[in-house]
This record gives structure tokens, C-alpha cells and sequence, in this order.
């Protein structure tokens, strides 16, 4: 009796383990859909509002505008990113081991199209820096 006992608490271990593993896929999937959808936009609000400064390349303009590309600065500061977005930057920055010391003016976009383009630039031109930015995140975000 002891043994049947066993054997069903194993078979119901591996199907909640089955369940949750295919919850997890179904969630991956569902967030990559997600952000495909995101950067689409965000490709759209990067040609309107940061082309002129970072390049279609997203290389920037050497010591003037940094680059997004292969950005350690995008990659290790999330939020600090997304506040620059959305209420502009001003003072030195290092990105990638050199300082830029430029000013960037609020875009005055909204949190849905600042989450759009941080996706974006997070997610392009070999960039993969973490999960979705999303409206609600930015919302979040306030001014120093």
C-alpha cells in the first residue's frame, strides 16, 4: 500500500512538472510575440526621434552621442535608460569606457512608446539586453 502511495505521489509530481513546463514555454512564447509586436512600433518612434542623434546603425556620433549599439551603459542601467527617454539626460554618462557629457531633451513621448522603443534598442543590432519593457515599468519611473 505504501509503495502505490509512492508511485502515484511521483506521477503526480511529474505531471504538475509536465503542466508547468509547458505553462513556461507557452509564456515565453506569449512574450516574444509580445515584443516583436513592441519593437515594430519602436522601430517606427526610433526613425522619428533618435535617428538624427544615434544613427540608423545605433553607433551614435563618436564623442558626441554614444552609442546604443553594444551599449554596456544600455545593457547594466535599465532604468536609468528609460528615464533618460523620458525626461532627458543631462551630464556625463560613460558608455562603453568613454564619457560623453551632452544633453538630450525629453522626447515627450508617452510610457507605451517609450517601453516600444527601449524595446527596440534593447533587442536590435545584436543588442539582447533582458526581458520586455513594458508601459507599466515606465510608468514607474520618476524623475531624480
Amino acid at each position: 500500500m505504501k509503495l502505490i502511495s509512492v508511485i502515484i505521489s511521483l506521477l503526480v509530481f511529474v505531471l504538475v512538472l509536465c503542466h508547468f513546463k509547458d505553462n513556461k514555454e507557452n509564456y515565453s512564447k506569449i512574450q516574444d510575440t509580445e515584443l516583436k509586436k513592441s519593437m515594430e512600433r519602436g522601430v517606427a518612434i526610433y526613425n522619428d526621434f533618435c535617428i538624427s542623434c544615434h544613427l540608423p546603425s545605433g553607433e551614435g556620433v563618436k564623442h558626441v552621442y554614444p552609442p546604443l549599439a553594444h551599449s554596456d551603459y544600455l545593457k547594466n542601467n535599465r532604468i536609468e535608460s528609460i528615464r533618460a527617454i523620458k525626461y532627458g539626460q543631462q551630464g556625463k554618462i560613460t558608455v562603453n569606457g568613454k564619457t560623453y557629457n551632452n544633453y538630450m531633451p525629453p522626447m515627450g513621448l508617452e510610457d507605451d512608446e517609450i517601453a516600444d522603443v527601449m524595446n527596440y534598442i534593447n533587442h536590435s543590432w545584436g543588442n539582447d539586453y533582458g526581458k520586455i519593457v513594458t508601459p507599466q515599468e515606465v510608468t514607474k519611473v520618476s524623475k531624480k
